[in-house]
């Protein structure tokens, strides 16, 4: 059987605000009994049986941030905790992809943030939760203060016959990874086989995505290096506050909008960054639904990810109905 390609390993099935997206771990059925097969592969290459499951990516709250250009403070991640437990299937984990807190030269008022978010995320009912450090975390510090609250800030774990890499690009009080963990990283990955299905997870982008806005991590090139060999990766990100998709090589990166505000399409612009303004009317405008469906039925020359993004208005917000009629049909 021919080995499954990286859009074969990761169907995405939906999400909501602040829920950033709901990803299934599911091969694409290209024709009965495939599925079966897809799995039997991956299981005898990585070791474990890979079964079917799901998890959520958030990123980006902001615990602590009050003000313009978003008023709101915690409310969108209250309300996405909200809508992760109303899910018609309880997804297996949450990876949060960085800037958990707002940063603080007052250890004291950080720690009191830390707490905040703890308080928050615990009430999300999911059997897992894993985190990687954003800037607003870890830069000040070093990380210390977040490894007291989360742990290392750099891992890896297998779930499911899939395994996890947890990346720490923002520690170092710049956009690297370090000779350290790129080491660690070369060795994590040495004894898997190059069609294991690996996911990666990260606050800042891999790749010069906008470097005047740091949007990059300068030593991406070093990490997708020891990643390129691997035929199914798939790297998740924040940062960037806005959803966004890549290809680069055999890998493809998403990113997930934010929980706190989110900033435009840097395609076009010069000049600073700055966030989208603020719409009272419409306060959760560019904190969307993001909707990814593997079709399973992909003819040469198309895309087997279909995407749609659907603007979350405040009616659509204020119950989620909506969000589950979205889930149960990915293309509308």
């Amino acid at each position: 059987m021919k080995a499954p390609d990286r859009r074969s390993f990761l169907k995405i099935a939906g999400t909501s605000l602040g829920i950033g997206v709901l990803y299934s771990a599911y091969p694409a059925a290209l024709a009965k009994g495939e599925v079966g097969d897809i799995f039997a592969s991956l299981g005898k290459q990585s070791g474990e049986k890979v079964t079917p499951f799901s998890f959520l990516q958030l990123s980006d709250a902001h615990v602590g941030f009050n003000g313009p250009p978003d008023p709101l403070g915690t409310k969108a991640f209250e309300h996405a905790v909200d809508m992760v437990n109303a899910l018609p299937q309880r997804p297996d984990l949450v990876l949060f992809t960085g800037d958990l807190t707002h940063d603080t030269e007052d250890k004291d008022i950080h720690i009191q943030r830390m707490k905040q978010f703890q308080e928050i995320s615990k009430k999300i009912n999911v059997p897992v939760i894993r985190h990687v450090p954003g800037e607003h975390d870890a830069g000040l510090d070093g990380g210390a203060l977040y490894r007291e609250f989360f742990g290392e800030s750099h891992y890896s774990f297998d779930h499911r016959g899939v395994h996890f890499i947890a990346l720490d690009n923002v520690s170092r009080a710049k956009p690297e990874v370090g000779a350290e963990q790129l080491d660690w990283l070369k060795k994590d990955l040495a004894r898997f086989s190059k069609s294991a299905p690996i996911v990666g997870f990260t606050h800042r982008p891999l790749f010069d995505l906008r470097p005047d806005w740091e949007w990059f991590t300068s030593d991406g090139d070093d990490v997708m290096n020891a990643l390129s060999p691997y035929d199914n990766v798939t790297v998740l990100y924040g940062h960037i506050h806005r959803d966004d998709e890549h290809e680069i090589g055999k890998v493809h990166h998403y990113a997930a909008r934010s929980l706190i505000f989110a900033y435009p399409d840097p395609t076009g612009i010069a000049g600073p960054r700055k966030p989208i303004p603020f719409d009272k009317d419409h306060p959760f405008k560019n904190l969307g639904i993001r909707s990814i469906n593997v079709n399973g039925k992909s003819k040469p020359g198309t895309q087997s990810l279909a995407v749609t993004d659907v603007e979350l208005t405040a009616r659509e917000f204020s119950g989620i109905n909506g969000v589950h009629q979205l889930l149960k049909n990915p293309n509308i």
